[in-house]
């Protein structure tokens, strides 16, 4: 990996598995886990309307946004209102909040992209950073925010544990929970089944490579039995797969989604869900060229996918081991 801004890990962004052990637990009936919004305020508004719908069945329902709810809001309303509605929830930051915290830009947009990424895909990261980065500077409240949240997030349900991370087990963008880098493991889940248990976690939850999966662990002194998971919800703001216009957030509790379910996995008395998140996606297409208009940075790397999501087939997101 070259040390361009955009594909460097910064060094602060580090934590190892062990660390998830030692944050504080917070107990949930329900737990939505919410990454990569990428500043859409009309995912958010649906999502707000999903968290109220379901509280008002009497369920208690904890949100937690686990990084990257900041990317195409460059405007000052948007921007305010993306994190207004993100301070009134539980959260962690993404690589964008880490940066945005920041007064260097050496490291770019933080994404620590892999190699297969292009060079001019990182350049526009960087260059749609730097504008969203200049939107920031105004809201120095808000700033501080990103500074004091963590990196990681620990939670129980029910009597599991939930590890929830931007990026993976070992760093806040880390790749290791990427569809692909999940299926190249294939054969070889030591490392991870290790950090399961340094991390005291049953399941871990994560985004920031946009893409979503969902994977399940045997464990043979269980009779193979389902007991451990993978889930990463790709994106809540996007598009997640060809041909679909929705997002994606992920759901964990004792009791199954009646609404929006796409796919699950069932851990015991454990039930681990992928969510659709419908919004306007019309009002939502015509809001981002106002600020993202053809030729611009994001219009290039993004509209694609925002008018017919990505090369993913649903049923590649959710496969067992």
């Amino acid at each position: 990996m070259s040390d361009q801004p955009g594909r460097t890990c910064p060094i602060r962004y580090y934590y190892g598995a062990k660390a998830i052990a030692g944050a504080p637990m917070r107990s949930a009936e329900v737990l939505y886990v919410i990454g990569g919004l990428y500043g859409n305020v009309y995912a958010l508004r649906a999502i707000q309307a999903m968290i109220a719908e379901e509280s008002a069945s009497g369920a208690q329902v904890i949100a937690c946004f686990n990084g990257d709810f900041n990317w195409f809001n460059v405007s000052d309303q948007d921007f305010v209102e993306i994190n207004q509605v993100v301070a009134q929830h539980d959260a962690i930051v993404g690589n964008v909040e880490a940066e945005l915290a920041s007064n260097d830009l050496s490291s770019g947009c933080g994404c620590a992209y892999p190699d297969e990424v292009s060079d001019i895909v990182v350049e526009r990261s960087n260059r749609i950073f730097e504008r969203l980065h200049g939107t920031a500077l105004k809201f120095e409240s808000i700033r501080r925010q990103f500074a004091s949240r963590p990196m990681f997030a620990r939670y129980k349900v029910g009597q599991s544990q939930i590890g929830i991370v931007h990026g993976d087990y070992e760093s806040l963008a880390g790749w290791r929970f990427d569809i692909g880098a999940l299926n190249k493991a294939e054969g070889d889940h030591e490392p991870l089944q290790q950090a399961f248990r340094l991390a005291g976690v049953d399941v871990f939850a994560s985004s920031h490579t946009c893409l979503p999966v969902l994977k399940t662990f045997h464990d043979a002194t269980k009779q193979n039995k389902f007991v451990r998971a993978v889930i990463n919800n790709g994106a809540a703001g996007m598009p997640n797969f060809s041909r679909t216009r929705y997002g994606v957030i992920t759901r964990i509790s004792l009791k199954p989604s009646k609404k929006h379910l796409l796919y699950s996995a069932q851990l015991g008395e454990l039930h681990v869900e992928a969510l659709q998140v419908d919004f306007d996606q019309q009002a939502w297409k015509q809001h981002f060229l106002g600020s993202w208009p053809q030729g611009s940075d994001a219009y290039e790397s993004y509209f694609e996918r925002i008018c017919d999501g990505p090369e993913l087939a649903l049923p590649r997101a959710h496969e067992t081991v």
